[in-house]
């Protein structure tokens, strides 16, 4: 009974995909040199045009891409890929939630939840240190998978000669 009812909660838990969409999409940009478009990148998301570019805006504020208009515009990085570290990218996004676990409610009479509130947030708090530390500690070249080449992708898609990612 309890592996079903993860296994629903799984399945109807909103999951902020941002950070991870976002590190594949800069690491594909690490591979050409010239600017793709919102278009092509919202395509290798899985999402809209408008979307990907108010995603993109914090890491532009951040400076870790730039973005140009017109013919020949695009997204390109700003910086190395090893400049760029996973907490760079998580604050760039405007700190996303890292956990989903939450307690029943905020100013509870019972003394037992009181307890349990307090513990659930001392190990949440614990936990997200130690995750925000990794993420300072990982550059996002040593994301890269080795031996792709500038032309080669590892997830299922081709950067075409159009300059774009198809898949």
């Amino acid at each position: 009974m309890r592996e079903a009812g993860r296994r629903s909660a799984e399945k109807t838990m909103n999951r902020d995909t941002r950070l991870s969409d976002v590190l594949h999409v800069l690491l594909h940009m690490a591979q050409v040199k010239d600017p793709l478009t919102s278009e092509v990148l919202a395509r290798s998301m899985g999402t809209n045009p408008a979307v990907l570019r108010r995603t993109m805006a914090g890491l532009r504020r951040a400076g870790h891409v730039r973005s140009g208009k017109g013919h020949g515009g695009g997204w390109q990085l700003a910086r190395p890929l090893d400049r760029i570290t996973l907490l760079a990218v998580y604050e760039a996004l405007d700190k996303p939630t890292l956990f989903a676990i939450g307690s029943r409610s905020k100013h509870p009479d019972c003394r037992i939840e009181r307890a349990v509130n307090a513990t659930l947030a001392g190990a949440m708090q614990r936990a997200e240190t130690l995750l925000l530390d990794r993420f300072g500690e990982v550059t996002l070249d040593q994301l890269m998978p080795e031996g792709l080449t500038a032309l080669a992708v590892d997830c299922g898609s081709k950067t075409a000669p159009d300059r774009g990612l198809s898949g």
